[in-house]
């Protein structure tokens, strides 16, 4: 049996071409996230011998496995993907089309039993044989459904279909130059009715005391407004006294991420806090890791082409805080977040990003 094993390809699709750069390198984070998950998703022991664009090319050398073993690792996986999924859709802030359409990314998970060998390039396995080119070869077929567990001919030789009562399963075959590939095949979208919804975002700001407000009207629309001042990337490039800006975790735009900025005396480490999305009205915050200071910022459709921003700072609410922003200090804050108003102006002017965003 040293070189017969199972080949378990987990294929993801659903992203149409894309053409500005954001929509690109968005999407190839997306499915990065999504490749890094399903691996960390296997718990039957596969190797990974390739990353194959939006696939991963899983085997296990030895027995023919358990069809009930093989079933489990697709359902894990699936239903990681979608929670991976409809938690990004609630607290994602871009608004690009790759991170919009990212929610109708589809999940489907090709297995095949056969003989293959490999060979060792750096620290990967490369596999080679016959049933290797199998089991690609059925990522393209006739199935409707973009979301199925497709198991061929050589798996089912010592499984029996009939394992769960639950499964429904349908007989095809893929035509191909050296004959046909029997194979059965069986839908998962349901799976997704028994996953969990992400738990709303929720925040309060009833503990906190507003000590600063300022605000500025933009002659932009709000999708070009908010992918200005809700970058942290670009804050550097408008926020009073940022000099730098270095993230911590999470390439893409959402709440949780974590950045520095290095500022004119130091240095300071935000998350992202909260976020609400509507068409004509968006609001997010982000929160100091230390000092629990919080900017909430809303962000305001006055018409296709005048969009309002305000900034809004809070502090926790104590009895040292009430004394502590005086009249003065107040005035130094609100001064420092008009400037930054003020500049973002040119950022927003700079940025291209479409209205129909």
């Amino acid at each position: 049996m040293d070189n017969k094993g199972l080949l378990f390809i987990p294929d993801i699709s659903g992203f149409t071409r894309f053409v500005s750069e954001t929509e690109i390198d968005h999407s190839k984070m997306i499915i990065q996230e999504l490749l890094e998950l399903l691996i960390n998703a296997n718990k039957i022991n596969l190797e990974i011998s390739e990353i194959e664009g939006d696939a991963i090319l899983f085997y296990k050398f030895g027995n023919c496995p358990d069809l009930k073993e093989v079933y489990q690792q697709v359902e894990n996986m699936f239903c990681e993907f979608h929670k991976h999924l409809a938690s990004y859709e609630l607290r994602r802030f871009c608004q690009c089309k790759a991170c919009l359409s990212a929610v109708d990314l589809t999940l489907k998970v090709i297995t095949h039993y056969g003989e293959f060998t490999g060979y060792n390039v750096k620290n990967f396995n490369k596999l080679i044989g016959k049933d290797v080119i199998v089991a690609h070869q059925l990522l393209k077929n006739d199935i409707e459904n973009h979301e199925y567990w497709l198991v061929t001919k050589n798996l089912l030789e010592n499984n029996q279909l009939n394992f769960s009562n639950g499964i429904t399963w349908n007989a095809s075959a893929k035509k191909t130059e050296s004959g046909e590939i029997p194979f059965h095949y069986t839908a998962l979208s349901h799976l997704k009715e028994n996953i969990p919804p992400p738990v709303p975002l929720q925040f309060d700001l009833s503990k906190k005391l507003k000590v600063a407000s300022a605000s500025q009207i933009y002659n932009t629309h709000i999708i070009q407004l908010f992918h200005a001042s809700g970058n942290p990337n670009y804050r550097n490039r408008w926020q009073d006294g940022v000099q730098k800006v270095e993230e911590q975790n999470h390439f893409l735009p959402r709440v949780g991420m974590k950045y520095r900025f290095t500022l004119e005396n130091g240095t300071a480490s935000y998350f992202a806090s909260s976020f609400l999305f509507q068409p004509e009205h968006i609001e997010f915050s982000e929160t100091d890791e230390n000092s629990g200071t919080i900017f909430y910022f809303t962000v305001e459709k006055i018409d296709d082409e005048k969009t309002k921003l305000t900034i809004d700072q809070y502090a926790k609410k104590n009895f040292f805080s009430r004394f502590s922003y005086n009249t003065e200090k107040k005035k130094k804050i609100e001064a420092s977040l008009k400037r930054s108003l003020k500049s973002l102006e040119k950022l927003v002017s700079e940025l291209n990003v479409p209205a129909e965003y």
